[in-house]
């Protein structure tokens, strides 16, 4: 594959091309594009052949903040290069024009975007996607160039506004540039601050015994870099089994530029680097849960994964079965025990080291942002009765979604178990409407004209009759219950893989432009995410 990309075009939110930049060859017209893309149903993939055009055309798309990416190429190219492209010029849009990025942005400062898209991209083929570099190589005007270009004065005013506007901004062939693209040169910081943000995606399935069926955790290392010079960093990882098993715990590694591979290969846990300057990610990862409680071998328990919020539902309840209940039971002890566990291992208040044991840091995990989702079938008309014990919950019709919020000055009181318990209201029966009466008036011919059955009759038929017709509402409310039930939260000073971060240290010697006496602050922070992936199966 040797393909190269042939252009790059951006819409905004009305589907109006508002930037449009060809890189080599004569690809199709944004306009002539987007309609031919715009063919195909949603949702659209990210990759899209068109083979009747003129040469047939390979089209890459991104949505990002109501804006529309294309790249396009006529020759065999590598997907996930495209899309990785794609995904870093919005990144290199955000960081230069500021975030949310909209198209205002784009066409107020073009000549910013022109220089980006430029040294991004040469010819079609990728060349500069740092943003430390593209901060060295693309030139910002400052407020006071703006302010003087936009005034004529006599002689040397261009350069009066460069040299005035200038002034923070770095040359573009700075006199001592590192060999390191990921870097900026000469880069100087008052307050030397180094932060390491450890988060976890959670995303778990749970059978309707509460088996885990699946249990993964998504992680990245979130490194950021406030240091003058050119520091060299030795960041130590360990797991709650030691570090000689982290190798075995992190599955499917990724690092950054940065990061010396052959030392992680000969010391598992050591990531050894010279940072960017700012805020970037280190490295990511995955963690299969399921070993740790021996999940693969089938010797696992409802309450194995010691998640901090377990999820309980039942349905067919009422004398129709047209109730269902979900309980939710935050489990207190296992934060506790985590953070009395962390605390042990020198963790402090907030970012920091210090002692002390503060909100939602690893010695007092703070859980919150607790939603209970609960998506009903097509057939659930309404729901007559929503009884939360705490907190909020509302049905969306539309959307067939029973969203339960449980605040979190509710979490922090105390309280263990959250209840909730609903009644589903199924569709109009309309065919027995008119089985009983099909004339519309109010009365059955089915029924005999003047004759009466005897009372002994009666009464056998009326109970008959009355425990059929409950059979089959419960028959009926049975399609109704819903299948399964997912929760999200997000704690703080907690992540379910167990690693922590061991120390954070600067290699004097290998480091330059970093005085003797300068020491930086360092600190650590963990969080976990849980956007519905912890799933119940009814």
């Amino acid at each position: 594959m040797n393909g190269v990309i042939e252009a790059l075009h951006v819409y905004d939110e009305h589907n109006h091309a508002i930037l449009s930049h060809t890189y080599t060859k004569r690809p199709l017209s944004a306009q002539h594009l987007l309609p031919l893309f715009l063919e195909h149903p949603a949702p659209r993939p990210n990759l899209i052949y068109l083979p009747n055009t003129n040469p047939p055309t390979l089209v890459f798309s991104h949505n990002h903040a109501n804006l529309l990416f294309l790249a396009t190429s006529s020759s065999e190219i590598e997907p996930l290069l495209v899309l990785e492209f794609i995904h870093r010029i919005i990144d290199a849009f955000e960081d230069f024009l500021g975030a949310p990025l909209i198209a205002q942005k784009i066409e107020s400062q073009y000549d910013v975007v022109a220089q980006l898209l430029t040294e991004m991209c040469d010819a079609g083929i990728i060349n500069t996607t740092e943003p430390n570099s593209l901060r060295d190589l693309v030139e910002v005007e400052g407020w006071m160039g703006k302010l003087l270009g936009s005034i004529n004065l006599p002689g040397k005013a261009g350069n009066l506004a460069t040299t005035l506007s200038g002034s923070n901004t770095p040359p573009l062939v700075p006199s001592n540039t590192p060999a390191l693209p990921w870097r900026r040169a000469n880069v100087r910081h008052t307050s030397n601050e180094l932060y390491a943000d450890i988060v976890e995606t959670l995303s778990v399935t749970l059978a309707p015994s509460g088996r885990p069926l699946s249990a993964f955790a998504n992680g990245s290392i979130a490194f950021t870099c406030k240091v003058s010079g050119v520091p060299d960093i030795l960041l130590t990882l360990t797991s709650p089994s030691g570090k000689h098993n982290l190798s075995g715990i992190m599955e499917l590694p990724v690092f950054h530029p940065c990061v010396r591979l052959a030392r992680w290969r000969e010391r598992p846990g050591e990531l050894s680097f010279i940072p960017p300057d700012g805020r970037f990610i280190l490295a990511g990862y995955e963690v299969d849960l399921l070993p740790f409680t021996n999940g693969k071998s089938g010797n696992i328990g409802a309450n194995a994964l010691k998640l901090p919020v377990d999820i309980e539902i039942k349905t067919g309840l009422g004398s129709v079965g047209a109730d269902f209940e979900v309980r939710v039971h935050v489990n207190r002890t296992m934060l506790n025990a985590h953070g009395s566990l962390s605390s042990t291992h020198g963790r402090g208040s907030g970012r920091g080291f210090g002692p002390g044991a503060h909100a939602g840091t690893p010695g007092a995990p703070s859980l919150h942002d607790l939603v209970v989702r609960v998506p009903l079938p097509a057939d659930v008309r309404n729901l007559s009765e929503v009884r939360p014990s705490k907190g909020d919950a509302s049905y969306n019709p539309g959307e067939r979604i029973l969203e339960w919020h449980i605040p979190t000055k509710e979490l922090s009181a105390g309280k263990t178990y959250f209840g909730l318990r609903c009644t589903v209201v199924g569709p109009l029966p309309v065919e027995d409407e008119r089985e009983l009466d099909p004339s519309g008036f109010g009365f059955s011919y089915n029924e005999p004209y003047q004759s009466l059955p005897s009372p002994v009759q009666g009464k056998e038929y009326v109970e008959g009759g009355a425990g059929e017709k409950d059979a089959k509402k419960v028959a009926q409310n049975k399609i109704l219950m819903p299948s399964s039930t997912s929760v999200s939260f997000a704690v703080k000073g907690w992540v379910p893989s167990g690693i922590r971060v061991e120390t954070i240290m600067i290699d004097p010697r290998r480091s330059k432009g970093l005085g003797e006496n300068v020491k930086p602050y360092k600190g650590v922070k963990y969080l976990t995410v849980s956007h519905g992936g912890v799933e119940i199966r009814c």
